[in-house]
């Protein structure tokens, strides 16, 4: 399991929402600030990532988009939330995943936000962002992009003595496709077979909280209905088409290993090794476990339970993908090549799996080899900032400076450090051959960083 900044996300969120060029510098400006203010970031697992695709799959096919385009990410924040920026990814805090109580409501919310993503309102937000340039001042601006952005609370923030007028518009807007994304979703779980009881479940328990903010606005200041209006509107759905959906046994058992996995790693082991025992799966159970032991530094119990695990599912890539990390960080490196080079067999396109073995190989000396690996993993995602920092320091090893400043360049600006970008990027273009791919990559860093540094004088005058 690995943790990268979330600038990453917040880049690629407002490089395609910041398709206005107008809004380009403040979408920069914006991203930066939050990064560094809110210090968030992704947590990146396989085996997590795979438990919620498992779980969306039907959603999505129900919802017409692309089951292999679209993905579910998981957001290191602890408030029940969850949004979606682009058409590609839908982003849920852990604070939800382990929140929820049962498949059908994790289902319910990623209903919900593959309906934003279906409905088109993505597009009609960004109409509104142009919209409002028109007739608002910069602070206002920033609000609609951080709003924009799931950004809730920072915007209500961001807009305090800015036009209000503009900001009220803009989340009528938005107010008005929660309540339409909440129909859609309801729709595509009756679609695809699954009880909206979740749904029901899900209002229910949070009936009365707001999931965006705290503060107490008018409802034209909210960008969600009230839980209460979506409570009705999701028991009139339930009353109107029953529940006659069937338990789901796959679903029950990725939604039990999502859990498992994710509570591992930010509950103490204490505390998991407590309520292990209560895992119906025993593979579950033992995967637990060994996330436990891994943190305890108890190697022997840890290499046991995964072992154990993989006796239960002797195919499972991402159970070799966890001995891998258990191996690798006890500094058993020639085991841990061979435990991730297993996982990379039965997944090869698995981008985060190919970054474990990378990783491993470096570790093992295995420079050039680790270097394929780690390129193969980024060319099929660019958002992990730990990968980025090895495929880096594989370069430094061979030698090319060039690339090492370029890829350096491109992991800063994910994690919002534009300025420290600016410097590396600089590097690279003198180093790299004009026109070659690794030069393109760190002349458009280099554009972003000078455009960011232009705006923060602009500001301080």
């Amino acid at each position: 399991m690995a943790i990268s900044h979330v600038a990453a996300m917040a880049f690629e969120r407002l490089s395609r929402l910041a398709s206005i060029p107008a809004l380009l510098l403040i979408a920069v400006t914006w991203l930066v600030s939050v990064a560094q203010a809110s210090a968030q970031s992704l947590i990146r697992d396989p085996d997590i990532e795979h438990g919620l695709q498992e779980l969306a799959f039907p959603v999505l096919r129900a919802a017409g988009l692309n089951t292999n385009r679209v993905r579910v990410l998981v957001v290191n924040d602890s408030v029940f939330n969850a949004f979606v920026i682009d058409y590609n990814t839908i982003y849920l805090n852990y604070g939800l995943i382990l929140t929820v109580e049962t498949p059908e409501m994790l289902q319910a919310v990623i209903a919900h936000e593959a309906a934003h993503i279906a409905n088109g309102h993505l597009a009609r937000r960004s109409e509104n962002l142009r919209a409002a340039q028109r007739n608002a001042q910069l602070g206002t601006l920033l609000a609609l992009a951080a709003a924009a952005a799931g950004g809730g609370e920072a915007a209500v923030g961001i807009a305090a003595g800015t036009q209000a007028s503009a900001l009220r518009s803009f989340l009528g807007h938005t107010r008005a496709e929660e309540a339409s994304a909440d129909r859609s979703a309801a729709s595509y779980l009756r679609w695809a077979g699954i009880s909206p009881r979740g749904m029901v479940d899900l209002h229910r328990k949070f009936a009365g909280q707001e999931l965006l903010s705290e503060y107490r606005q008018d409802p034209y200041m909210r960008s969600h209905p009230t839980s209460r209006e979506r409570l009705r509107a999701a028991e009139s759905f339930l009353d109107q088409f029953g529940d006659k959906a069937k338990k789901n046994p796959n679903a029950d058992y990725w939604f039990a290993r999502v859990k498992g996995k994710l509570s591992a790693f930010l509950r103490s082991p204490t505390w998991t090794l407590r309520r292990a025992a209560e895992e119906t799966d025993r593979d579950v159970r033992l995967m637990r476990e060994a996330s436990a032991y891994h943190q305890n530094r108890d190697l022997a119990r840890a290499r046991a339970a995964i072992n154990g695990a993989l006796e239960v599912r002797p195919d499972d890539p991402f159970f070799y993908e966890l001995k891998g990390q258990i191996l690798l960080e006890n500094r058993r490196l020639t085991e841990a090549v061979v435990a991730y080079g297993a996982a990379v067999d039965m997944a090869p396109n698995n981008s985060l799996i190919l970054a474990g073995y990378g990783r491993a190989l470096l570790a093992d000396g295995q420079t050039k080899k680790a270097l394929q690996v780690l390129e193969k993993a980024r060319a099929r995602d660019y958002r992990n900032a730990r990968l980025m920092r090895d495929l880096g320091s594989a370069y430094s090893q061979v030698g090319n400076n060039g690339m090492a400043s370029a890829v350096t360049a491109e992991r800063y600006a994910l994690q919002g450090r534009l300025e420290d970008a600016g410097i590396h990027a600089k590097r690279a273009v003198a180093q790299l051959p004009e026109g070659s791919p690794g030069w393109q990559r760190a002349q458009d860093v280099l554009i972003a960083s000078e455009r960011f540094k232009k705006n923060k004088r602009r500001k301080r005058k």
